[in-house]
Formats: C-alpha cells, sequence, structure tokens
C-alpha cells in the first residue's frame, strides 16, 4: 500500500489490506494529515483506482485516518471506487461508514 498527496487528492495504490499496511504506511497518513494543515485545506479526496483489494483491517485504518482528518476540520470523500471494492465494502457491511453526504461513492475523474 502506498499513498502519495497531490494537492488536495490522496492517490491509494496497492492492497488496502491488514498485510499490506505496514508501519511505514502508517507514518505517511499521519504525515498527510499534517499537510492539510499546513495547506488549511478544508476538504480532500482519497482517490482509490489503484487499489488492488481490501480487506476489514485495511478498511478499518481507512476510516480511522478519514476520522482524523474530520477531528482535524478536513472533510474526506473516497472517489474512483472501482466496482468491485465497492461490492467487498458492501458484502463486509462497512459501506454505510464511507458514505459521503449523498449515500453512495459517486465518483469523479481526478
Amino acid at each position: 500500500m502506498a499513498i502519495r498527496l497531490k494537492g488536495t487528492i490522496a492517490h491509494l495504490q496497492g492492497d488496502l489490506t491488514h498485510s499490506g499496511v505496514t508501519q511505514n504506511i502508517i507514518n505517511t497518513l499521519a504525515v498527510t494529515l499534517r499537510k492539510t494543515e499546513l495547506l488549511v485545506v478544508k476538504n480532500i479526496r482519497i482517490d482509490c483506482k489503484k487499489i488492488k483489494s481490501l480487506d476489514v483491517g485495511g478498511l478499518q485504518l481507512l476510516y480511522v485516518w478519514m476520522q482524523c482528518a474530520r477531528f482535524r476540520g478536513v472533510q474526506t470523500e473516497l472517489c474512483n471506487m472501482p466496482d468491485n471494492l465497492q461490492r467487498d465494502m458492501k458484502n463486509m457491511g462497512l459501506d454505510q461508514c464511507f458514505t459521503g453526504n449523498n449515500g453512495n461513492f459517486e465518483a469523479f475523474q481526478a
């Protein structure tokens, strides 16, 4: 799993799984949150189009990261969610944790 912040878009790439998320990625997520504060960013889009696979552990980490951003006053939004990842989230019963204001995963092109 890798994360790259470009402007107000966080690009996720690789496996969002328990085994794919390492301590280094957790540190990278923390640094990304600090960067959003420095940029006085009020929202960040999380581009998911290059996520290969996910599991409950990876989704839990993503959810916690998104909540930490919200506690810092930064709104988060998932975008470019491939159909198979949306389906997997629903099958795990975690899709409601990640719904946006409009209640679905409407994608935008970053």
